[in-house]
This record gives structure tokens, C-alpha cells and sequence, in this order.
């Protein structure tokens, strides 16, 4: 028999991931085996070690009165980003809205110039720094959008810059393009429109790095038939859809991204029923993001009317300048406060769903046999302490394909 790369073992509990009714499916006293990068085995401890000695692996970690889960997966953020917004952090505490700091200048157009400012070389740095912080909380896989050049020229150096950065980094980047996160000023929409059908999306293609577009469709935005157009051109440079709906109003994003076959919605904050089941018959993810409407002080998206459409619910953390957090756990106990999800489901929603809405089919978000062997020890005794103890990274240790790449609390 192979030796292990890792043998996680002892653990309180370990969570493998949804079971068959789409609850939670975990071991006490659990283990987890990592050979060639995968999940060989889970189970209970004396089964696995029986199988899997730890004296024989690279790494073994004794996660007694710990839990262990699968690395989250974080689906939606703007990691990738320059300069500093923190006086509109205190702008919205004033009463100031997030569309009266956009019409000042301010908001994504602000980001935006720091983008165009800033060198290749602080913008593969910058976003090195966010990756290294997602990994210590825990992601061992996240989505990271362009969207803060609003310039073919722009969007490709950030393409680039996604690419550099990534290129020998533990976490596992999904990338979209989503030239139309904002019309650049001095530009009518329908212009700017034209040029990212035209221009920038058959520039991004030939990078060949993007596998989704994106887009803002919001009033005041983009709208439905403008995001339609510049969905389908994506579709055709290969990149799938995705879509931010439903975040200020409800505008019929949702229906266009159940309409389109999205991989995922994301925000929907004023999404109802009728949205909920339309996403659910078309396997669109609903991506709920509650770290937005506690950064903005607005109401939260309802998790309950996608789950009883029968959507499977994921959470993001939607790192950017208006809502910095790059911590999954936090974005985990905010869906329990704030949408009052249970801990099973809201960290089902930061693994194994989250994974639906980045199309991740290879197991990715759980620890069953096969999967990718990256996994998050919790210090706590049970999962609940993922969003019960929110004050503090809980997240000791994490394996990425069974490589050790955070040990106590640190980057390895």
C-alpha cells in the first residue's frame, strides 16, 4: 500500500460533507487519509490508521478535541484590488448609500483608478497578500474577479496579474472575467457595452485564464438586455455565465440567470419566490453573500426560499474594498446570525456548495474518497464552533492535496 501524504486523525469530529437527505454527514473520533493528493479514506479513527499508520505519512496531525472539515470554497470574490476606501466605511456609517459614494466617484469607479495606477508588480503583490490571508482562515479554493480596469488594457494586466500570482500559490483560483462590473466615466453605457462584447471579451479569450463572465446587472448599471448580450458573447469566447442579481432591486436578473443556464447568482438580496424557483429548476447556485449586507446595513438575502425550491444554498465572503473580509468563517456565522441558517447548512454552503457555484464536480468542498485532500482543522469540538466562537480565526492547520500549508495559524 501507498504511504500517505497526510493522515489527519483524532478529531472530534470530521466532516465529510452532504449526506444523501442533504444533511451533514461527519464522524466522531474521525480520521482522514491523503494519498497521491486525494482523499483515500475517511472514517473513524481505528479504521483509517489501521489502513493509513500516521508514523508512515509525511505529515500527520493529531486533531484531538478538534474538528475537521473540508477547506472552504470561497465562490465569489474581487480579490484582486488596489489602493484604500476606509473613509467610505465611515461615509455609510454618516447615512451615505452605496450608490450616492458611486455617483461621487467613489465606490468601484475609485478602485478602479488605484487598478490603472498601481504597477503589475503591486497587483500580483497585493493580491499574493489576500490569497495568504484566505488560506490561513481556512479557503483552499476561491473565485477571484477582474472587473477594476474597465479598459481592455486594464482587464488584461489584471488577467495577468491573476495568472502571476496564482501561478505557485496553494490556493486554488477560479477566475472570471467581468469587464462589466461598472461604466467608466465619460462613457455611455451602451459604448462601454459595445467595447466588452467587441474588444475585451475576445482579448480575455486569447489568455485563455477566465472560466466565467460576469456581470453587475443593477438599475443604474447594466441592464437585463445589456447583461444578456454580454453573457451570451462570453458564452461564445467560452466562458460561462454567472451573474450578479438582485443586489439594490429587483430588476429580473435572477430570471435571466436561470433563463441563461448561470452557473451561479450571486447577491439577490431582493430575490423572491418566483426567482428562487426558477434558479432551482434551471441548477443555478444561489450565492448568498451576508458579509455585503453587514459591511452596507441592509437587510439579508432569505436563504429559506431557495432551500425549499430545492436550491442548494452557498455562501461567499465577496472580498473588496466595500466589504473586506476574507475570512469564510465570518461569512459562516454571519448566515447563522443574520439568515439564521443552521451551522450544518451554512457550512455546507461554504464547501460543498459553494463548490456547485464555482462547477466543481470532483469532490471539491468535501472529504469523501476521491476528493481533493484539502482540509481545515477547527479548534473547537464540533463544526458549530465555526460560527459560535466568531470572534477569532478558528482555523489551526490546513492541508491543500494533502501538503501541509498552514500550521499554527501560520503560513508553512
Amino acid at each position: 500500500m501507498t504511504d500517505p501524504e497526510a493522515v489527519v486523525h483524532g478529531a472530534a469530529e470530521l466532516v465529510v460533507g452532504p449526506d444523501s437527505d442533504r444533511g451533514l454527514r461527519s464522524y466522531e473520533d474521525g480520521a482522514v487519509a491523503i494519498v497521491d493528493g486525494s482523499v483515500a479514506m475517511v472514517g473513524t479513527t481505528e479504521d483509517v490508521i489501521a489502513e493509513y499508520p500516521p508514523e508512515n505519512a509525511a505529515t500527520a496531525v493529531d486533531a484531538s478535541g478538534q474538528t475537521v472539515i473540508p477547506g472552504f470554497v470561497d465562490p465569489h470574490t474581487h480579490a484582486l484590488f488596489a489602493g484604500d476606501r476606509s473613509d467610505e466605511f465611515a461615509q455609510k456609517l454618516r447615512g451615505k448609500s452605496y450608490q450616492e459614494i458611486l455617483a461621487a466617484g467613489g465606490g468601484i469607479l475609485r478602485t478602479v483608478g488605484a487598478v490603472r495606477e498601481a504597477t503589475d508588480e503591486e497587483l500580483v503583490a497585493n493580491l499574493t497578500a489576500q490569497l495568504d490571508a484566505m488560506l490561513v482562515h481556512g479557503t483552499t479554493t476561491a473565485e477571484v474577479k477582474t472587473g477594476y480596469g474597465l479598459d481592455t488594457e486594464t482587464e488584461l494586466r489584471m488577467l495577468d496579474a491573476i495568472e502571476r500570482a496564482t501561478a505557485d500559490h496553494p490556493v486554488d483560483v477560479v477566475v472570471t472575467f467581468m469587464g462589466a462590473h461598472a461604466t467608466p466615466e465619460g462613457m455611455d453605457t451602451e459604448a462601454y457595452v459595445d467595447e466588452v462584447v467587441e474588444e475585451q471579451l475576445p482579448a480575455a479569450a486569447e489568455r485563455d485564464v477566465a472560466e466565467f463572465c460576469d456581470v453587475f446587472c443593477e438599475e443604474g448599471v447594466f441592464t437585463v438586455e445589456q447583461s444578456r448580450r454580454i453573457l451570451e458573447a462570453g458564452r461564445e469566447h467560452g466562458m460561462q455565465p454567472k451573474l450578479h442579481a438582485e443586489e439594490f432591486t429587483r430588476l429580473g436578473s435572477a430570471q435571466l440567470a436561470a433563463e441563461l443556464d448561470a452557473v451561479s447568482a450571486d447577491h439577490l438580496l431582493h430575490a423572491n419566490e418566483a426567482d428562487a424557483e426558477a434558479l432551482a429548476d434551471a441548477g443555478v447556485t444561489p450565492v448568498l453573500l451576508p458579509g455585503t449586507a453587514f459591511s452596507l446595513g441592509e437587510s439579508y438575502a432569505d436563504p429559506g426560499q431557495f432551500q425549499d425550491a430545492g436550491a442548494p444554498v452557498a455562501l461567499a465572503t465577496d472580498l473588496n474594498p466595500n466589504c473586506y473580509s476574507q475570512s469564510m468563517g465570518f461569512a459562516v456565522a454571519l448566515a447563522c446570525n443574520g439568515m439564521r441558517m443552521t451551522p450544518a447548512d451554512a457550512l455546507l454552503g461554504a464547501t460543498a456548495h459553494a463548490a456547485r457555484a464555482v462547477d466543481r464536480s470532483d469532490g471539491t468542498g468535501t472529504l469523501r474518497e476521491g476528493a481533493p485532500g484539502d482540509v481545515a482543522v477547527v479548534d473547537g469540538p464540533s463544526h458549530v464552533h465555526v460560527p459560535y466562537n466568531f470572534g477569532v480565526n478558528t482555523v489551526t492547520t490546513v492541508l491543500k492535496d494533502g501538503t501541509l500549508v498552514v500550521d499554527g495559524g501560520e503560513t508553512a
